[in-house]
């Protein structure tokens, strides 16, 4: 499996039950593409740019490090991140998958290269919020986002294996993985370092780099990652960590959600943490301006407006206790799940 191209077509591939080679799935993209539903076009461009003689793929980046771009990527540096993830994951050819992720979005198209790069058995379903609805077919690997995780959770009893991505886990939804018996995994990546370089076993604190992978920080305490087999660029993120070894680190919380209320530097996430146990809705904190403190932290709820007892405060200290709580009756998200914080707080 080392000397893998991106020209390879694994002769164990599986697309949808059928055995399908090179020439093979070049035909079915074509097929999607002029026959198939949003979904299955959006399939069939993708493979058939990936079977074209460039040896390269332009992809959308999500913003997660800076201004939304195009990045060149090349092909090969997609194969190599299939192949580390079939390392770490302990992924064999002939696995049963399902795939049900957007193929606009790096994790779908990683999904679609990690299938017929190692072998994989795929099953692919249109993205939706209840990926295994009506499914009883047993699945050694599978990838989603928080979301189609929260709505599964009685479904996923049919998958062995899942890692979960796209945006945070919140603690409710950890501690229901937590009690069942499908391996879950939290991973941490981003469009620049193809998908995933990192994960983490859900109730585990630090995630753990995948292979030939070498992590650090800059002077700001965020994470920098140097990735030569998918990345040419050492990537420099907004994420604030804490490096435990050279392998393992645990994500704080993201530089740009940073609240500066007097002079202290108070962490979101990390506020977000010590009471996410004592909120059942869907909430966060985060800073807005105020004139005497610059910024005054608040918490911000998702539902009707409720009584809070200020008891689940004490848990924090004297600067993380918000100064005001506001109420919306619905969270503008991302696809994937993500809060779109800063929206919402300049709204406020």
């Amino acid at each position: 499996m080392r000397n893998v191209t991106y020209k390879n077509v694994h002769n164990r591939f599986k697309l949808n039950g059928v055995y399908l080679n090179r020439e093979d799935l070049i035909s079915v993209s074509y097929s999607l593409v002029k026959e198939g539903d949003e979904f299955e076009k959006s399939i069939g461009d993708f493979l058939l740019d990936w079977f074209d003689e460039r040896p390269y793929i332009d992809l959308q980046t999500s913003g997660t490090t800076g201004v939304p771009k195009i990045l060149r990527t090349e092909k090969q540096t997609m194969v190599n991140s299939a192949l580390a993830t079939g390392d770490f994951f302990g992924l064999k050819p002939g696995d049963k998958a399902l795939y049900c992720l957007p193929t606009k979005y790096i994790s779908g198209k990683m999904m679609l290269v990690r299938s017929f790069i190692l072998g994989l058995d795929v099953n692919f379903v249109e993205p939706s919020s209840l990926p295994l609805e009506g499914n009883e077919i047993i699945y050694d690997f599978a990838a989603m986002v928080p979301l189609q995780a929260k709505n599964s959770l009685v479904a996923l009893k049919n998958v062995k294996k899942l890692i979960v991505g796209g945006a945070q886990i919140s603690k409710e939804l950890e501690k229901s993985l937590l009690m069942i018996n499908t391996k879950v995994y939290e991973t941490y990546g981003m469009t620049e370092t193809m998908t995933h370089i990192a994960a983490k076993k859900i109730g585990e604190k630090a995630f753990t780099i995948l292979p030939k992978i070498t992590i650090s920080q800059n002077e700001k305490n965020c994470l920098v990652i140097d990735a030569p087999r998918v990345s040419k660029e050492t990537i420099v993120t907004n994420d604030i960590v804490e490096i435990l070894n050279d392998k393992q680190f645990i994500f704080l919380g993201r530089i740009d959600n940073v609240v500066n209320s007097g002079g202290v530097k108070l962490i979101p996430e990390e506020i977000e943490g010590k009471i996410a146990n004592s909120i059942k809705a869907k909430f966060f904190v985060g800073g807005i301006p105020d004139a005497v403190l610059g910024e005054k932290l608040v918490l911000v709820i998702e539902g009707e407006k409720a009584t809070i007892d200020p008891s689940l405060f004490d848990v924090l200290d004297k600067y993380e206790k918000p100064k005001e709580i506001f109420y919306l009756s619905k969270f503008a998200e991302t696809d994937n799940g993500k809060i779109k914080r800063k929206e919402i707080l300049s709204q406020l």
